[in-house]
Parts: C-alpha cells; sequence; structure tokens
C-alpha cells in the first residue's frame, strides 16, 4: 500500500461492518454526503492509544477495556473504537489510527458498487465484503453510561 497517504479514503472490512478509513475526517463526511458538522469516531489499534486520546472515566475503565464491538463517546465529546483480534486491528497496528464510517452514502443501505467508487483504496480480503451488524454505541460521563444503540452487557 505505498499509494496510501492523508487524502486517501479506504474501503475496508472492519471488525463489525464495511466501512471507509481516512485520516482526514471531511474526506469521509464528502464521500458519503454526511453533514460535515457531524463528528466521525476514530478506530484505535490498542488500549494504550484510546487513553492518549482521552480521558476514560474510572468508573467505566474496565468496562471499555473489555468491551468488544462498542463505540464509546467521552466526555470530551469525541468517540473511539478499539478494535481488537482480527485482520482489521492488524491494518491498524501497521498504518495507525484511522477515522471511520460505514461505506454507504449518509442514510442508505450498503452498496457495494457505490461504496468502491467512492474510495481511492479498496482493501478487499478472500472473503470478499461482507454487511454485518454495526457496533454499539455507549456515551460515557463521569458517573453515567447511556445506551445509544445496541444492547450492553
Amino acid at each position: 500500500m505505498a499509494y496510501l497517504n492523508e487524502d486517501s479514503v479506504i474501503l475496508i472490512q472492519t471488525d463489525t461492518t464495511v466501512g471507509f478509513l481516512s485520516k482526514n475526517p471531511q474526506l469521509i463526511a464528502e464521500r458519503k454526503n454526511r453533514t460535515p458538522h457531524k463528528k466521525i469516531l476514530k478506530v484505535l489499534p490498542s488500549f494504550q492509544d484510546l487513553k492518549k486520546n482521552t480521558r476514560i472515566p474510572k468508573k467505566f475503565r474496565r468496562f471499555v477495556r473489555y468491551a468488544k464491538k462498542t463505540t464509546f463517546i467521552y466526555p470530551n465529546l469525541l468517540s473511539f473504537r478499539v478494535v481488537k483480534n482480527n485482520e482489521h486491528n492488524i491494518f491498524l497496528m501497521k498504518y495507525g489510527n484511522f477515522f471511520s464510517s460505514s461505506a454507504n452514502l449518509s442514510g442508505d443501505k450498503f452498496d457495494k458498487n457505490i461504496a468502491k467508487k467512492l474510495a481511492d483504496v479498496i482493501c478487499e480480503n478472500s472473503k470478499g465484503f461482507i454487511e454485518q451488524e454495526s457496533s454499539k454505541i455507549i456515551i460515557l460521563s463521569k458517573n453515567k453510561m447511556i445506551n445509544i444503540r445496541g444492547v450492553t452487557r
């Protein structure tokens, strides 16, 4: 992937579903026709990277560490998901942190042909792209956890 740069949008099978990755969140928003002020989550390869980006409320540190396929919105209003134990994690370990969003136009369902046209780089494995369930989303405050999407515990 020598041609991967800061202004690339990558189509990849993520730990949850088919997604776009980029170092530049505005590129993802533009390609998806998404409102530019809407924040985009950042995917990280390790818990250590998470600790460099945000402060995890003490009450929820253990829960966050062991959560799988879960996006957390932290008190600083930034959202992160730590990817664990799969091909997507290997990709992130090699190329670093990325902003991530599902590979579809805003409000639409996944369409492989449209997604491929919107991406600059396509990382498809031998299994192809499989649309799976999105990550759970949980908002964390200092003392409270609010479930936005998916089931907790």
